[in-house]
């Protein structure tokens, strides 16, 4: 009798992985595979679905360890995603990619206008550096701090311990920004930045003007109104806020390294 050859089962999709169009802008920007020395080695992994991989992990909240057996094996999956932070590559991918939306939406690559604030989020009971409590919050854990521009794009994040104040954690933002050549071309155009309350004192004013030019502007809630009212100017950054709540992965910090922390952001 012939022998009838049965169909592969074909690779399952996930929601979250990269459409053909999205792999098209995104592969550019990827550093290439590092060439072997000794021999040929190992074939190099698929950086796709390393992508897709690390996409799954932050949207369902998993552990590397529960990757699906569909995606390389998670500790390979884990080594990209660490190195890549460890060497800034995340961070020079995430400024193309500014550039790229900004153009898309008919604005200047770098923009002029942008919003600041913080976010205490809980970590988990294992160890790791930068942790401490917020009294305001009532939360045990980290803040973090970020400059979204008029659209709600991130430009730069700061993780820190929550004990960190407002004033003293946007300085701590600002100094990374200064001190990257990349964040400082992405925002060296900003003029203005706004700010809620939790910002506002003439020696950050005079601090943020002379390091960076830009104009501190605190955005206050009016007097008149005493339930919630959405603030001019200052909901974008919320919206921001909200939009990474879409992440499982994000709704805690379970990361043990800061840097790693500010990569998933």
């Amino acid at each position: 009798m012939p022998q009838h050859k049965t169909k592969q089962k074909a690779h399952k999709k996930y929601p979250t992985e990269l459409s053909n169009q999205q792999w098209k802008h995104l592969k550019p920007l990827l550093p290439a595979p590092k060439k072997q020395v000794d021999g040929p080695g190992r074939t190099p992994l698929d950086l796709r679905e390393v992508i897709n991989g690390i996409l799954y992990w932050m949207r369902s909240g998993c552990s590397w360890g529960l990757l699906p057996n569909d995606y390389p094996n998670y500790k390979s999956v884990y080594h990209y995603y660490n190195t890549w932070s460890q060497e800034g590559i995340w961070q020079q991918i995430h400024v193309q990619l500014v550039s790229k939306v900004r153009k898309k939406a008919k604005r200047k690559k770098r923009p002029t206008a942008s919003c600041l604030d913080s976010q205490s989020i809980r970590t988990t009971q294992v160890g790791g550096e930068a942790r401490g409590f917020d009294a305001g919050k009532g939360v045990k854990g980290r803040k973090r701090f970020i400059l979204v521009d008029t659209m709600g794009v991130l430009l730069a994040v700061k993780v820190v311990a929550a004990s960190v104040s407002e004033k003293a954690g946007a300085k701590q933002l600002i100094e990374k920004i200064w001190a990257s050549s990349l964040l400082k071309e992405l925002c060296g155009k900003l003029e203005i930045v706004w700010v809620d309350t939790g910002y506002q004192g003439d020696d950050l004013y005079d601090w943020v003007a002379n390091l960076t030019g830009w104009l501190w502007q605190v955005v206050k809630r009016s007097e008149s109104k005493k339930s919630f009212v959405v603030l001019p100017r200052r909901w974008v950054v919320e919206r921001s806020f909200a939009w990474l709540s879409f992440n499982r992965r994000l709704s805690k910090d379970y990361e043990k390294l800061t840097r790693n922390s500010e990569s998933a952001l």
